[in-house]
């Protein structure tokens, strides 16, 4: 007879991730978690405090996966590229997780240190990414403030299925991101000729 299989955070996370991401997560409760892990609903108690609970280290749990995702696709390049490659992972990322993604904002709780580290994280890698364009840091949180709406805007978009227009999305993303990049240039060469963009 085979022993029971161990219970612990990392495996209640990822069949929680495997739930809200076949079924989203308004379906997740912990009675149907605890069926899928095949034990009793008290026993999850050992692990997470409630449902919201549950949320909130799904929440983290996300930001620190896709934490993760984009640190791998933008190791070894710079500069456009490394945009790109952002922007794809961010993208593909969504689309692998759709539910884990939006956990980690539609419930979860903001003032959580933890989940404000793994946010950060994700911004300090956008800002050193775009150092290569020589903006100051108070520019660079604005241009990385832009590039987030454009990626969150655009998976949102999509996990809705708002773009129901025949037409491939990826060459759609793919232009909004080189629009991007070139008015990204196009900042930095205003800057070396000391005529920076009027700020509105």
């Amino acid at each position: 007879m085979t022993g029971r299989m161990k219970i612990d955070l990392a495996l209640i996370l990822l069949k929680a991730t495997q739930i809200i991401d076949e079924q989203g997560i308004e379906k997740l409760s912990l009675g149907l978690l605890a069926e899928e892990l095949q034990i009793r609903p008290p026993s999850l108690y050992n692990h997470v405090n409630g449902l919201n609970d549950l949320k909130q280290r799904l929440a983290i749990h996300g930001t620190s996966k896709l934490y993760d995702t984009l640190l791998q696709a933008a190791a070894g390049r710079s500069g456009d590229d490394a945009i790109k490659a952002l922007s794809e992972a961010y993208i593909q990322f969504v689309r692998n997780h759709p539910g884990l993604y939006e956990a980690t904002s539609r419930f979860s709780d903001l003032e959580d240190k933890e989940l404000q580290e793994a946010q950060e994280s994700i911004v300090r890698l956008a800002v050193q990414v775009l150092q290569v364009y020589n903006l100051d840091e108070e520019q660079a949180i604005h241009m990385v403030r832009g590039f987030r709406s454009i990626l969150h805007g655009f998976a949102s978009i999509e996990q809705m299925g708002g773009f129901g227009l025949p037409y491939d999305t990826d060459k759609s993303l793919s232009m909004l991101i080189n629009t991007f990049i070139k008015g990204l240039r196009s900042y930095e060469n205003e800057k070396v000729n000391g005529n920076a963009f009027r700020e509105y």
